[in-house]
């Protein structure tokens, strides 16, 4: 019997989307190269309030930092495995110089990256102003997998692997 799902508004797939940012600690940022390749970096995922926006600190010279600045094209994943929740978010990356933004975003962890602190001169702060995102979730591993044992078995495709919401920003 299929069920029918009633899709969550696009506030509520926001929610549903900062809730996985905030609770997963890397985050995959992905540029394309110079040479037209897409590469995908772990970045730390920052401590603010997901309103469309994700911060990052990255080296001025890095290979990810100068790709950007020529590409602002950008992805961002997330990956919650424990909880079976999943987001993607593609968006333009810029360069931004705000000393406050900075501060509120630095943590001394960062002096492994950067020796010179918070004042290092290749500090670079990188704001993702997303354009459209994607979030995936399911209710649990032991309903899909009795999903996918069932639709083995019978060889009829899984009802209910959880939900894909797309939203626009």
């Amino acid at each position: 019997m299929d069920q029918q799902h009633e899709h969550p508004s696009r506030e509520e797939t926001i929610r549903q989307m900062a809730a996985v940012i905030k609770n997963v600690k890397f985050a995959m940022l992905t540029v394309m190269t110079d040479d037209g390749h897409l590469q995908a970096h772990p970045m730390t995922t920052q401590q603010t309030e997901f309103d469309g926006d994700v911060w990052f600190i990255g080296g001025k010279d890095t290979q990810q930092v100068q790709s950007m600045a020529a590409r602002p094209q950008v992805n961002v994943s997330y990956a919650d495995h424990d909880k079976g929740a999943y987001v993607s978010i593609s968006g333009a990356a810029q360069l931004v110089e705000d000393r406050a933004k900075l501060e509120e975003l630095w943590s001394d962890a960062y002096k492994a990256y950067f020796p010179g602190g918070i004042d290092d001169p290749s500090v670079q702060l990188v704001k993702i102003e997303a354009q459209g995102g994607e979030y995936w979730g399911s209710d649990g591993k032991l309903k899909n997998m009795f999903q996918q044992a069932r639709a083995a078995i019978t060889g009829k495709p899984a009802t209910d692997l959880g939900t894909n919401e797309t939203v626009e920003f």
